[in-house]
């Protein structure tokens, strides 16, 4: 987005797709920000200390429904914010919470809320050590928003994008698509809730399992694959590296039920959200034994290697059909469904 065509446009619910839209709002904002903008556009921000090195995260999540079959709003809130410190190499220790309720929220919603953040944080092992609340009118909210922060120790060399080089594999620790279905099922009655479930998790014990398993520099970077789905995470590291990446849709891990609603509603799981799944990018050595460690975890046991990064072919996302073909995957300008998380 241009800042001179500001005047002239305005918010639309595309910008919040994490499709490019999105992209193209962020690199506004940071336009604006300037030198007080830090970060480098990984989902986590390195701080360097007296001592050590910090990383730091922050979020906002504005579930539609807040509660569902196996997770809600406050299970999303960790993991998404443990998540995006996982990825760049900290281990998590500290969240702040800070919760938006609508007038009229039965407490029943905020205690079942309150006890997933309490069940999550146990799991994840971070302490929420800051928080805030405020109350909004009636119709001023959908129910419950949360804000949190994040803050993780670095103790190894960090993980970045720019670390990917030309030949490192590409691969997920599970199925994609699943999230959006469930959530989909239980908004529109569609039937799949109890067969497609959620992948909320926290991630970071199975990413510590992983680097302790393996040398530095054998995982180059790691992205956990929410809104936007797959495509969304390709396309940025495309555009990133200046780099094709290929993927095999054969090799695509999507449950049997969650392609089956997702033909019947016409949208492509790789545009899909999710939320406990990881893409890893890999060097090409060590793919072998990264699948070995992801598998025997138990929110790996559907890993699965993709595809890789090209040398050459310019800046683009490729998928080889089951066909054999080749094409070129277009980044989504906003959202195929309206607004899940």
């Amino acid at each position: 987005m241009n800042i001179n065509d500001l005047s002239r446009s305005e918010v639309v619910l595309d910008h919040g797709t994490g499709a490019k839209l999105s992209r193209e709002l962020v690199e506004m904002i940071v336009s604006v920000l300037g030198d007080t903008y830090l970060g480098e556009m990984e989902d986590s921000a390195l701080l360097d200390i007296e001592g050590g090195r910090l990383a730091m995260t922050t979020d906002s999540f504005v579930v539609n429904p807040p509660l569902f079959g196996n997770g809600d709003i406050g299970k999303i809130a960790v993991c998404g914010t443990v998540n995006d410190l996982a990825v760049v190499g900290a281990t998590p220790k500290f969240l702040s919470l800070a919760l938006i309720l609508e007038a009229g929220l039965p407490f029943s919603t905020l205690v079942r809320v309150l006890e997933s953040i309490r069940d999550t944080a146990r799991e994840a092992n971070v302490k929420i050590v800051a928080g805030d609340t405020k109350v909004v009118g009636k119709g001023e909210a959908d129910q419950i928003f949360i804000n949190t922060a994040g803050i993780g120790i670095v103790k190894r060399a960090p993980l970045r994008m720019k670390q990917v080089r030309p030949g490192d594999r590409v691969i997920l620790s599970g199925w994609i698509g699943n999230h959006t279905i469930h959530l989909l099922s239980i908004r529109e009655g569609l039937g799949f809730e109890t067969r497609v479930l959620s992948d909320c998790a926290p991630l970071n014990g199975m990413l510590q399992q992983l680097f302790d398993a393996l040398p530095e520099g054998a995982v180059r970077s790691v992205r956990d694959v929410t809104r936007g789905g797959l495509s969304a995470v390709m396309h940025e590291y495309a555009s990133a590296l200046g780099a094709t990446l290929e993927i095999r849709e054969a090799d695509l891990p999507i449950q049997a039920e969650t392609a089956m609603a997702a033909d019947m509603l016409g949208i492509d799981p790789i545009n899909m959200a999710n939320e406990g799944c990881l893409c890893l990018f890999v060097a090409p050595e060590h793919a072998g034994q990264v699948l070995s460690v992801l598998r025997e975890h138990p929110y790996g046991k559907q890993a699965v290697e993709i595809g890789q990064v090209r040398e050459s072919g310019g800046r683009a996302v490729v998928m080889v059909g089951r066909n054999g073909q080749a094409r070129e995957i277009e980044e989504l300008v906003g959202a195929e469904l309206p607004r899940l998380c």
